[in-house]
C-alpha cells in the first residue's frame, strides 16, 4: 500500500518510527516532511498528506503532531480527506469499518511507539464496512461540498433532520427543550 506521512517538530520522532516500520511491512512511503525536531507549523504538512490521498498518490495518510488535534483539523480541511485521531486500537477500527477514514491521525507526545505500530497496523488492515455506513459517509461528503454556502448547506441539513438548523436560533431552556 503507498501511504503519505508527514509530521511537525513535535512528531517527527514517532513519523520516523513509523516509516521504518511501515517499509518493514512492504508499504510504499511518501515521506512529505518535516526532516527535523526544528519548530514548524503542522498545517502545511498535514495538507499535502490529505492532498496525496485525495490526489491518488497514496491510499492512505498519516499524520502526526504532539497531540494529533490539530494536524487532523488541517487534514480534513481537504476535501475528500476524512482523517481521525486515533490514539487507541477500538477508534482506529471504528474510524476504517465505519466512517471509512483515508488519513489517521496520532498524538506523537501521546502514544508509544509501540502502540502507533499496533494502531497503524490495524488502520492499514481494517475494511470499510460500507453497508448503512455508506450514507452518513455520503451526508460528510455534501457537507463539506455545500460549506462555503450557507444556505445550501442548511437547506441540506434541514433535509435530513427537518428543522434542525431553527433548532439552533431557539432560545432552549436546560433540558433542550425549546421555550
Amino acid at each position: 500500500m503507498r501511504i503519505a506521512i508527514g509530521a511537525d517538530h513535535a512528531g517527527y520522532d514517532l513519523k520516523g518510527h513509523l516509516v521504518a516500520v511501515l517499509r518493514s511491512l512492504d508499504h510504499t512511503v511518501l515521506d512529505l516532511g518535516t526532516d527535523g525536531t526544528e519548530s514548524v507549523d503542522y498545517p502545511a504538512y498535514c495538507a499535502a498528506v490529505g492532498r496525496a490521498v485525495v490526489r491518488g498518490d497514496a491510499e492512505r495518510g498519516i499524520v502526526l503532531g504532539g497531540s494529533g488535534q490539530g494536524e487532523q483539523i488541517a487534514a480534513n480541511k481537504v476535501a475528500g480527506v476524512r482523517a481521525a485521531l486515533c490514539n487507541d486500537l477500538y477508534t482506529a477500527r471504528m474510524a476504517r469499518e465505519h466512517n471509512d477514514a483515508n488519513v489517521l491521525s496520532l498524538g506523537g507526545r501521546i502514544v508509544a511507539p509501540a502502540l502507533a505500530d499496533e494502531i497503524v497496523v490495524c488502520f492499514l488492515q481494517t475494511a470499510y464496512q460500507g453497508g448503512r455506513h455508506q450514507r452518513r459517509v455520503d451526508q460528510l461528503g455534501r457537507i463539506g461540498e455545500l460549506a462555503g454556502d450557507g444556505a445550501a448547506l442548511d437547506a441540506y441539513l434541514d433535509s435530513l433532520v427537518p428543522g434542525i438548523t431553527a433548532r439552533s436560533t431557539r432560545p432552549h431552556t436546560e433540558q433542550g427543550a425549546p421555550r
